[in-house]
């Protein structure tokens, strides 16, 4: 299910042209500190998201809700730079479904009005997941059939909460180990609960772990929701070829036998240079070989920093080596998605480091977005913006 890279550049050049605000073409304020980085920082002319337009894929930005109301130059750098927006958190389980039958949709609809004002489509992240789901789920006393019912309830009012506003959904979300076995979720733990069961006869022609049968109803479900949208299966360390993507390519082509609503496989991106870069293109391929979108849905490019005398940590990469590296692995990433026809998307997981993950993940490490800690754009922004007017 492929979308045509013509069809996107026109559409998205129109929609610029109609809703894209004045402020788009304003010269950033300067630096807040004096001290920061003076790299050219012309964010209105020969944007990503005008280059990526004319080289036909959608340039999107992982968002915080919070700083987009309330942060002004994040603002402008999300409404000008990207054309494609994901929200970073609040369509999360624990976000939206705090309490049993209590649904807050404020934050993510606030998003989707922001992106409808400045001609940006919004990618759903995620319905699925085992990770920050609300207190009242992982703590309650659920028999598998009462999960499997919440499951369905949940996907069901999300999916048609949002119905014609997403573009494309990550529907469910990292459900491979890195040895390729199945995770053990809440969700794989049920299913494979109610496969044991001998009244159970779902699991009578499964071809692969019935545990893992919550996926194909799941897209199932978001289908019926909202058949408009692109459903993707998304997860990390799919760029290299090894147990869990080809545990992930042999599951995709199980769920496409069964005739399961899937569209797409979203690739995260989150690379490190202490790492090799991974046969991206070759992965990408073979996905979408198989007739489905792919896309690069998160992605950062991570590197150990310098240390303050404090015990502190810089956002400076150790050695200059270090920062090229990651200039590189951006640029080898984007080309690798632009040589795929069937990757019309590529996002980044954060606006500037600033406010990244990182740190708080990975100590010693982080330099992972394409802007610097005062929202100036770094050598890899530009770097990307060459690679974009040399696919056009």
């Amino acid at each position: 299910m492929h979308t045509s890279r013509p069809m996107i550049a026109g559409a998205l050049a129109l929609a610029s042209l109609a809703i894209v605000p004045a402020t788009a073409c304003a010269v950033p304020a300067p630096p807040a500190d004096p001290s920061a980085s003076q790299h050219s920082a012309v964010i209105g002319q020969n944007t990503l998201r005008s280059l990526a337009e004319e080289a036909g894929i959608e340039f999107g930005v992982a968002v915080n809700t919070d700083l987009l109301a309330n942060n002004g130059k994040y603002r402008n750098i999300v409404n000008t730079q990207y054309s494609s927006v994901t929200a970073e958190n609040v369509m999360k389980w624990e976000a939206l479904n705090p309490a049993p039958g209590v649904y807050d949709w404020a934050a993510a609809d606030a998003l989707i009005a922001n992106a409808e004002a400045n001609g940006q489509v919004v990618r759903g992240h995620t319905l699925v997941w085992h990770n920050q789901l609300p207190t009242w789920l992982t703590t309650g006393t659920y028999s598998p059939e009462e999960l499997r019912a919440i499951l369905e309830n949940h996907v069901r009012t999300v999916a048609g909460h949002f119905a014609g506003d997403i573009q494309q959904w990550d529907v469910v979300n990292e459900i491979f180990n890195d040895d390729g076995t199945p995770r053990e979720t809440i969700w794989y733990n049920a299913y494979k609960a109610l496969a044991a069961d001998p009244l159970t006869t779902w699991d009578d022609d499964l071809t692969y772990d019935p545990g893992l049968y919550y996926v194909a109803e799941v897209f199932g479900w978001a289908h019926e929701a909202d058949p408009e949208a692109l459903l993707f299966y998304n997860d990390y360390n799919l760029e290299f070829t090894g147990p869990k993507s080809n545990a992930a390519y042999a599951f995709v082509q199980e769920l496409l036998a069964d005739d399961v609503p899937i569209h797409g496989v979203g690739f995260q991106g989150h690379l490190d240079t202490q790492y090799g870069f991974p046969d991206l293109q070759n992965n990408l391929e073979r996905f979408a070989d198989l007739g489905l979108e792919v896309a690069l849905t998160e992605v950062d490019v991570r590197t150990f920093v310098t240390q303050k005398p404090n015990g502190t940590y810089t956002n400076t990469p150790v050695d200059a080596a270090e920062g090229a590296e990651q200039v590189d692995y951006w640029v080898r990433t984007l080309e690798a998605c632009l040589a795929v026809e069937a990757c019309n998307s590529f996002t980044v997981w954060g606006v500037s480091d600033a406010n990244s993950w990182i740190p708080g993940w990975f100590t010693g490490q982080g330099a992972g977005l394409l802007f610097d800690l005062h929202s100036n754009p770094k050598p890899q922004y530009e770097a990307l913006r060459e690679v974009l007017r040399n696919a056009v």
